[in-house]
């Protein structure tokens, strides 16, 4: 496929596209009343000059979270922009940084819809997070010689091979229009120079997501969380949960519960539209159950706990004795374990690791995280975990020196901003 027949397919795909937004605008009011910003409608007027991040969801916008913070304060007579394509995403930026940013959904891969937007914004540079590239995007950028950063890029095998076997022109039409990708990992530039990136816009700049700092408010709001749930219990945290995995962690739990009456489960899901359902199943499972949105105080009868907050999985990770990663039990690819890593907690994933392979390589390899294959092996693991404090203790410290000696990325990728300000300035 080249960028004609993708267009012809994108609009196409247009009234589809409609359909489902209202759908989710009737049950969700994160979409509702911004449908306009998905085709460009959005007004702005800003009188600085623009850096545009685009940070697809929550994971990538955590990620994102201390290049953002270093743009603000590296650069603030420049103006700001974050866009994001999931309610999730939004709602980070709109907790993490309020009025310092401006913030909006990034409009559809729409020929009509990107030049709106970007008539309205003008980016003067533009750093897109991991692998949201977008055609019609990035042509219109090109044109316009912006400058485009494909930062924190990350490649899977899976992915290149999907690219390879339906979009190949396509993709080696983009990576010749980006100005630079600094690819996580020496697999993913590998990967990206098979999809005909050249070498010369390629570097190996790390993972910003190991640029976690844990803030000392958010310690001793642990602290406290941890003195008011479980002075004196146990807790395992399954942070992005999917369905399909719900159903096997509340079994696990059920054993565990079997062997450690006082054990809590906090379960997370990973999307807000499945706290309702989740919390559901919980209860039909026949477990004592209460929502952390409720702001109640688990009693000793308490067994799960429904993380049904957003932007608190940081907090309630800090709960955590033991910290299973969801998506990984299913086969979604799993999602990032950096943040308990951070924490210094000991990690459990299940089989499906391919989005984080290499972060999750370097826990495994340093004895931070291990992995199972299955619901029978989690019950294990976890059990044999809750009966060995030193062992949990030694895998948490391994997790968080990974942490520590994989940082630096940020500087990085601040040295290429800081390059391309010199030469506009010129």
């Amino acid at each position: 496929m080249n960028r004609f027949f993708y267009n012809i397919l994108m609009y196409l795909m247009t009234p589809l596209i409609v359909v489902y937004l209202c759908y989710r605008a009737i049950k969700s009011d994160d979409y509702r009343g911004r449908l306009s910003e998905r085709f460009g409608f959005k007004k702005f007027n800003f009188s600085q000059p623009v850096i545009l991040i685009h940070s697809v969801s929550m994971g990538e916008t955590i990620a994102a979270t201390p290049l953002i913070n270093q743009l603000i304060s590296d650069y603030p007579n420049h103006q700001i922009i974050v866009t994001t394509s999931t309610p999730t995403g939004s709602a980070v930026v709109t907790r993490n940084f309020g009025q310092q940013v401006a913030h909006c959904y990034l409009p559809l891969d729409l020929i009509g819809s990107v030049k709106r937007f970007l008539k309205q914004v003008t980016p003067d540079i533009v750093i897109v997070m991991e692998t949201e590239l977008w055609p019609n995007l990035i042509h219109q950028l090109y044109k316009r010689n912006t400058p485009i950063l494909l930062a924190n890029a990350r490649m899977s095998e899976k992915s290149m091979q999907s690219y390879l076997k339906k979009a190949a022109p396509l993709m080696h039409d983009m990576l010749n229009k980006i100005t630079q990708v600094s690819a996580q990992y020496q697999s993913d530039a590998d990967r990206f120079k098979i999809l005909g990136l050249p070498n010369n816009k390629l570097n190996i700049g790390g993972s910003i997501k190991f640029e976690l700092s844990i803030k000392d408010e958010l310690k001793q709001q642990q602290v406290i969380l941890k003195q008011q749930w479980a002075p004196s219990r146990l807790v395992w945290v399954a942070g992005s949960t999917h369905p399909g995995e719900n159903e096997k962690i509340l079994a696990t739990h059920k054993q565990l519960l079997t062997l450690f009456p006082s054990l809590l489960l906090v379960l997370i899901p990973r999307h807000s539209e499945r706290f309702d359902e989740t919390a559901t199943l919980t209860q039909n499972a026949g477990f004592n159950v209460i929502r952390r949105s409720q702001q109640q105080i688990p009693n000793e009868q308490c067994e799960v706990v429904i993380g049904d907050t957003m932007g608190e999985m940081l907090l309630l990770l800090g709960l955590a004795d033991i910290a299973y990663i969801g998506g990984s039990l299913i086969e979604r690819g799993g999602h990032n374990p950096l943040e308990p890593a951070a924490l210094g907690k000991p990690i459990i994933m299940g089989p499906s690791c391919y989005n984080f392979s290499d972060i999750s390589n370097k826990l495994i390899d340093a004895g931070g995280l291990e992995t199972i294959k299955n619901s029978e092996q989690l019950t294990a693991l976890v059990s044999q975990l809750i009966n060995d404090e030193e062992r949990r203790s030694a895998m948490g410290e391994n997790a968080l020196n990974v942490v520590k000696e994989n940082q630096g990325t940020l500087s990085r990728l601040m040295n290429w901003v800081s390059t391309q300000v010199n030469i506009l300035r010129v």
